[in-house]
């Protein structure tokens, strides 16, 4: 029998404009970039974490996902504080998964305008 373990992933992205449309779109991509470079499926997953910069405020990051196939996964949103300097227009997502890899074989994920955010990370 395999064992699996709880493991966190890191993705962030950025948006061009604060529309819920971008929001969605940017925040789904990123998800499903973190499954697919992972090789997880939906039932590993156990909650998602999202974080919006304070500059974006038309819509809640987990929407998107809720209403395309992740509404039975617990899911959260919080705003990112505010530091000078820091990413403007970015969702930051914290990925909680049931998996029998190693932390070492992960894979985090920064897309668009947040590639510089971690570039001390494996890719």
């Amino acid at each position: 029998m395999e064992t699996s373990t709880v493991r966190a992933l890191r993705g962030a992205t950025t948006v061009e404009t604060d529309t819920p449309e971008e929001i969605s779109s940017r925040t789904l991509e990123v998800l499903h970039a973190l499954l697919e470079q992972n090789s997880l499926e939906h039932q590993d997953l156990i909650s998602i974490f999202f974080t919006a910069t304070p500059d974006l405020v038309s819509a809640f990051p987990a929407t998107g996902p809720r209403l395309n196939g992740f509404g039975d996964v617990p899911l959260m949103c919080a705003q990112e504080i505010a530091v000078n300097g820091s990413a403007q227009r970015c969702v930051r997502i914290l990925l909680h998964v049931n998996t029998d890899k190693a932390r070492s074989e992960l894979h985090h994920v920064y897309l668009h305008g947040a590639q510089g955010l971690r570039d001390d990370l494996p890719k």
